[in-house]
């Protein structure tokens, strides 16, 4: 399975045509104690960009970004009870939605791990 990253600190796992998305370590830790989260309802058609799920914390909400275009599959219905999942595995259980891609070139332009470890350097 590929992992990439935008630079808005969400990532996308391929596995084929699926993708499964949540948001990074980086991001959770900037957010602070994640008390909320609002996944996309199943069959919603994203275009990449769009807001696709909303997440708050103690400090702030912030809205989540689709990285790809597709129809979601699945929202993590665990975040629903356990919204500290995120905090907790932001980049395993704490996964936001699944999504079929419409377009799997989209990911040629988002980062790889490596990549991604450098940009947040800089921040």
């Amino acid at each position: 399975m590929s992992r990439y990253f935008t630079e808005d600190h969400e990532w996308v796992e391929l596995d084929g045509e699926i993708g499964t998305v949540g948001i990074t370590e980086y991001a959770q830790e900037q957010l602070g104690d994640i008390v909320f989260v609002d996944t996309p309802e199943e069959g919603k058609e994203l275009t990449k960009g769009d807001e696709a799920a909303v997440v708050e914390s103690v400090k702030a909400a912030s809205d989540v970004y689709s990285p790809v275009s597709g129809t979601v599959i699945e929202g993590n219905a665990a975040l629903a009870d356990s919204p500290a999942l995120v905090n907790e595995d932001a980049e395993g259980d704490g996964w936001f939605f699944k999504i079929t891609l419409s377009d799997p070139s989209e990911v040629e332009s988002m980062m790889d791990e490596v990549a991604y470890e450098a940009f947040v350097a800089r921040l």
